[in-house]
């Protein structure tokens, strides 16, 4: 007998590979299945209508656009937390670092409530906002923003965070060494071990603000056209027992989301082979570097 197969930790590979495709059928596969179902008992015309309403295609406006800044945004800014994080040490380092993983402890209802009540007219922050400058967060899309802004950084933070972990300072230090300028040693050799890592980031970050609702509902305003999101269509039209109209809209809201994550993975994809490339083909001298 095969010592390496007398000793798995696992069961074996049939009762693993089963169980995997029952859960995965339970929870997944059946409920998706049962959606596209119900919203094809409707015709064609019927569906299209609905699909492409002026409200649906609102809503669809501000839920996709509100998630891709938002999650430009957490890539950027958590980029920087995380790198903060790793290469700097400073007090109340454990404090900051543990404040990042909120989002995810803290009821998205919660939040929403709180972010509403700082960036109201008469909140702390939305009283300066638009006293003094005239910009208006709360019930609109830009709070929409704020708060999926709030529930995606972690999603980037605790992705970027073990890689920039894995790049050691003399990496940097070498490339200052052979006359790389900051922004060299950034765009020439971190950023291309950091962007795999990144884009997942970015992608978890998206992937959580298009199907947000609780976080969102109450600082959005909900107003037709203006700032309602996909979501808060949906629910209405499960609270007007219009079940039809709601699985069309889920059914929209899976095929956009299921083509968009598939483009970026795609992208993961190549930044992944090309940075393994990039570390087989010897690097162009940086500048300063001798021939």
């Amino acid at each position: 007998m095969n010592r390496s197969s007398s000793h798995r930790v696992l069961p074996g590979f049939g009762l693993s590979l089963g169980y995997a495709l029952v859960y995965l059928s339970l929870l997944v596969l059946i409920p998706l299945g049962g959606l596209i179902a119900r919203s094809m008992s409707l015709s064609w015309p019927e569906f299209w209508q609905i699909a492409t309403s002026e409200r649906a295609l609102a809503a669809y406006r501000v839920t996709f656009g509100c998630s891709l800044i938002a999650a430009l945004v957490n890539a950027v800014f958590g980029l920087i937390v995380a790198w903060v994080l790793v290469r700097y040490e400073f007090f109340g380092k454990r404090f900051v670092d543990a404040a990042v993983d909120l989002p995810f402890a803290l009821p998205t209802a919660v939040a929403g409530i709180t972010l509403t009540t700082l960036y109201a007219n008469t909140g702390w922050i939305g009283i300066w906002l638009e006293g003094s400058l005239g910009f208006k967060v709360a019930f609109t899309p830009a709070g929409i923003v704020v708060a999926l802004i709030f529930i995606g950084i972690p999603f980037v933070v605790r992705t970027v965070q073990p890689v920039i972990e894995d790049i050691e300072s003399e990496v940097e230090e070498a490339a200052s060494t052979l006359g790389a300028t900051r922004l060299q040693t950034f765009t020439r050799v971190l950023f291309p071990a950091l962007f795999p890592a990144l884009l997942t980031g970015f992608t978890l970050a998206f992937s959580r603000a298009v199907g947000e609702y609780g976080s969102v509902v109450f600082i959005a305003g909900n107003m037709p056209l203006i700032s309602e999101i996909t979501p808060l269509l949906i629910i209405g039209k499960l609270e007007q027992y219009d079940v039809a109209g709601a699985t069309v809209l889920a059914v929209v809201m899976l095929v956009i989301s299921f083509v968009l994550l598939l483009a970026i993975n795609t992208l993961q994809w190549w930044a992944a082979n090309r940075h393994k490339q990039g570390r087989e083909v010897p690097a162009e001298p940086l500048a300063g570097e001798s021939a």
